[in-house]
């Protein structure tokens, strides 16, 4: 009798999912560049684009004790506050806290995550019937 390859799953479900992970690194990225500047514009892009950026990670955890539909819902809050970190990205950018490079690797890191929520809310949604008609 072979023994089953254990699986490192872990306790909290949204912990496996590479989204969340992406999500974590974002913010990571997010507290280091906007440091710099953060007393230059008193905290009002810094600030915001952090907590935008904190409001990914924290949807999908809270979304993932849910049921399916609950689920899709807290996605796609996660899915606006990657919209808010693009206008607070350019914000970043035209006000001259953001390099181009910035710009480019913030913007990259946002549309990678959104087709990333996108893949798993129309999984969850075709897994629960769910009708993807909707806008999010």
């Amino acid at each position: 009798m072979d023994a089953e390859p254990e699986r490192n799953i872990s306790f909290f479900r949204f912990e496996d999912l590479r989204i969340y992970h992406k999500a974590l690194n974002y913010i990571l990225w997010v507290q280091k560049k906007t440091l710099p500047f953060h007393e230059k514009d008193h905290g009002i892009v810094s600030t915001k684009l952090s907590h935008s950026a904190q409001a990914i990670a924290m949807n999908i955890a809270e979304g993932s004790a849910r049921n399916k539909s609950q689920f899709v819902y807290y996605l796609k809050l996660s899915k606006s506050a990657i919209r808010d970190c693009l206008v607070l990205t350019s914000l970043a950018f035209n006000s001259g806290y953001f390099t181009e490079d910035d710009e480019r690797h913030s913007r990259e890191q946002l549309m990678e995550m959104t087709k990333m929520l996108g893949a798993l809310i129309g999984s969850l949604q075709k897994a629960a019937g769910i009708s993807g008609d909707e806008h999010d």
